[in-house]
């Protein structure tokens, strides 16, 4: 585990923790202006939305719809939040 953060960094993120560390960045000019690009291109990318159509058995929709009901929360919007938690690597499938 890194002394910067609550996970284990991949490949990429320890390559730019090790030149932080060594000082290898400079600061940039007018920090506040390049705060406020990144987070308009972080919600512009997260804001992004895709359709899709998958086909799953009737049982499982009903359970799902089951789901859905008992926390209130949209059974679309529970199978979105599975669909990210697995993409970012939080839920693992097992076979």
């Amino acid at each position: 585990m890194n002394k910067y953060l609550d996970f284990e960094p991949d490949k990429e993120e320890k390559e730019l923790l090790k030149e932080i560390e060594k000082g290898e960045f400079v600061k940039v000019k007018d920090i506040d202006k390049e705060k406020e690009y990144a987070l308009s291109a972080a919600e512009n990318f997260l804001e992004k939305k895709r359709n899709i159509n998958i086909r799953i058995s009737e049982y499982d929709y009903l359970m799902l719809k089951r789901k859905s009901a008992e926390t209130t929360i949209p059974y679309q919007t529970l199978i979105a939040a599975f669909i990210h938690e697995f993409a970012s690597g939080r839920i693992k499938l097992e076979m």
